[in-house]
């Protein structure tokens, strides 16, 4: 190979990676999901590609699943995580102050304003119950049923996962700021029996 040619070679992949990088830090990125939190709707290491320009435009609706960084302690097993312990009865709003360093991904099920309390694992927002048939039984453990009605504070977001029964979400660690938010969660691309939209 000449020498030009291998030079050229050098600049088209560095070139091929730079725009990779970019497209991956700015525009769309991959997430592998790491637990059952949202089956049956993703499943474990199942692939989503996430949409980051769509997040600076327009804030998530309802339905929507979104990459987002919890509430520093959400990661933390199961317990003491909520910023500021709710009333007996009612879902965690108050989540820390401070951001986590993981990733989650979860659905948006109550968005600011929104009033909503939780019936064995079904919202209840602003007084109806909300049509997820999606949605895995909750199972009647501890954290299914919240009847105390919580309201979503401005600039927040509340997200739960489809598997109600073993999803670690905001009914125990709190909303999610909108800033805090990545992007949403557009396609899938793996496992190739799972390519499709969501």
């Amino acid at each position: 190979m000449k020498r030009g040619s291998l030079r050229e070679l050098v600049v088209i992949v560095v070139v091929a990676l730079g725009l990779a990088l970019l497209i991956q830090a700015f525009v769309v990125k991959p997430y592998r999901i790491p637990s059952e939190s949202m089956e049956p709707t993703l499943d474990i290491g199942q692939r989503v590609l996430v949409d980051r320009v769509g997040n600076r435009f327009s804030d998530p609706t309802v339905g929507d699943i979104v990459v987002f960084k919890p509430p520093a302690g959400a990661e933390q097993p199961f317990g003491e995580q909520c910023g500021e312990p709710p009333p007996e009865g009612q879902v965690c709003i108050e989540g820390t102050p401070e951001k986590a360093g993981t990733t989650f991904i979860k659905r948006v099920v109550a968005g600011p304003g929104d009033r909503l309390r939780i019936d064995d694992g079904h919202v209840i927002r602003n007084g109806v119950r909300a049509r997820e048939p999606f949605t895995l039984p909750c199972g009647g453990g501890e954290g299914c049923t919240f009847p105390r009605e919580a309201t979503v504070p401005r600039g927040e977001y509340f997200v739960m996962g489809d598997n109600r029964g073993s999803s670690d979400d905001s009914r125990f660690w709190g909303t999610v700021p909108r800033d805090w938010i990545i992007g949403g969660a557009f396609a899938t691309y793996w496992p190739p029996k799972r390519i499709g939209l969501l």
